[in-house]
């Protein structure tokens, strides 16, 4: 029996501009600071839960980049807000989960905003906000819970791959945005397997289809969530590759330029899978029709066959006295002949026209 779905109850919350208010489902025990300070000679990476042990950074003519796990944790945000000096509606979008993506320039730091996608044990899509602010020596992320995409980019950091530790803050900026959108694709990819998939469970003339409307509403329904997520940072990558904001430096704008390139091939993607998705219902219900024919095909040819065998039987099965016939020796026999031989006649007629 489907369950009727709970209606939701939407509450206008009217609180001043710049105050702070978590909504996320991910409650953050602690808060858990991960602090990279680096430049082309120096690193040092420090896990602490407090956000204090990052305000001796600031300044040193080095990259530093604290990341921010637990946005639940309002007053540690506020005090980390405070001490690189954050507007007040910027702290109030970091810890806004429904905000969509964006980009906003400051006097002194770039605010952007964006959602994070990956696969949780490589089974449950993940969907998380996240906020980045961009200062001349420095970059803060602000993540809802543990996990992320960015495994690779701090080794490359660690040992020194690339060259990302000889460039400034602007760089490592592109490089948080390039491993959020390169695992756009593999969503992307992971999300066309399972429409071939439904395409090919569609097409098996034996399968179980009953779960497969539902599947292909939760399918078309990931793909919309999925795209309010991602579509927006068209725009803000957009945005970042035509900034003249001093924080990016000018040699930047090819990555960036590069980064745009890989936004738009995902959002391709995303339409086209989209258009798939809603496609794929149609193509239920027109396997299920087709399906629906051949059976009242047969059928209509079964009663088609027994039309005159039925008309023959019921003429005989009347009981006047006066039938010739019936008094004759071999008349059942013949009879019985007669029918049979127009079921052959019939079985090669069908078969001739290919309707069997």
């Amino acid at each position: 029996m489907r369950q009727k779905r709970k209606k939701r109850a939407f509450k206008a919350s009217n609180l001043p501009p710049g105050t702070m208010a978590y909504k996320g489902k991910k409650q953050a025990l602690e808060t858990v600071v991960e602090i990279i300070n680096y430049s082309t000679d120096t690193y040092t990476k420090i896990d602490s839960n407090k956000v204090e042990d990052g305000f001796n950074f600031k300044g040193n003519d080095q990259v530093t980049w604290i990341n921010i796990n637990g946005l639940n944790n309002i007053e540690d945000i506020e005090k980390l807000g405070k001490h690189y000096n954050l507007h007040a509606l910027t702290l109030e979008d970091i810890v806004n989960t429904n905000q969509r993506p964006k980009i906003e320039e400051f006097e002194n730091y770039l605010f952007i905003v964006f959602k994070m996608l990956y696969f949780k044990d490589n089974e449950e899509l993940q969907y998380e906000h996240l906020s980045m602010v961009v200062g001349q020596d420095y970059v803060l992320t602000f993540q809802e819970a543990d996990g992320d995409v960015f495994d690779d980019l701090r080794d490359r950091i660690a040992t020194s791959k690339g060259r990302i530790r000889a460039q400034s803050a602007d760089y490592l900026m592109y490089t948080i945005l390039d491993a959020i959108v390169d695992n756009y694709l593999n969503v992307i990819e992971s999300i066309g397997d399972r429409i071939e998939e439904l395409e090919s469970v569609i097409f098996e003339v034996k399968s179980d289809n009953e779960m497969t409307p539902n599947r292909i509403q939760e399918l078309k329904q990931e793909v919309l969530k999925i795209r309010r997520s991602v579509f927006p940072l068209r725009e803000v990558i957009n945005r970042l590759e035509k900034s003249e904001n001093q924080i990016i430096d000018p040699k930047s704008q090819t990555y960036l330029r590069d980064l745009y390139d890989h936004i738009l091939q995902v959002n391709e993607s995303i339409d086209l899978y989209r258009e798939m998705v809603w496609s794929l219902m149609d193509m239920y219900m027109t396997v299920i029709s087709n399906k629906m024919n051949e059976v009242m095909k047969v059928l209509t040819i079964i009663a088609t066959i027994f039309i005159p065998l039925t008309f023959i039987a019921g003429i005989y099965g009347m009981n006047f006295n006066y039938m010739p016939e019936l008094q004759y020796k071999y008349s059942y026999h013949i009879l019985l002949g007669v029918m049979v031989v127009l079921f052959i006649l019939m079985l090669i007629y069908f078969r001739k026209k290919k309707w069997l």
